[in-house]
């Protein structure tokens, strides 16, 4: 499930194009999201560790964008809500992954 949010999270990053962002801008914005790909991949819990702050700067881009950009609201809130569900599948990864120690 995280593997197919953070597709669609790269997708609606591009999806910024279509609101008249230029396309270099949005593949930088993607290229951060590259880092955490392999250890997402492999399941590695510290890759799930520190790619949860990842999340947090599109966060912010996305609800300042929702708040001041009429043109860009939809993609906005695509955005948002598919980087907050990826936030949340990496922090519920975490916790049913724990190693219970006693």
């Amino acid at each position: 499930m995280t593997i197919w949010l953070w597709i669609a999270l790269t997708a609606s990053l591009l999806a910024w194009i279509l609101v008249g962002y230029p396309w270099p801008i949005c593949v930088i914005a993607v290229l951060p999201l590259l880092a955490p790909l392999r250890g997402l991949l492999r399941g590695s819990r510290y890759t799930y560790a520190w790619a949860t702050l990842f999340a947090i700067p599109y966060l912010a881009f996305t609800v300042t964008e929702l708040l001041v950009n009429p043109q860009a609201r939809w993609v906005a809130a695509m955005s948002l809500l598919l980087v907050f569900a990826w936030f949340c599948t990496m922090i519920l990864f975490l916790r049913a992954s724990r190693v219970h120690r006693g």
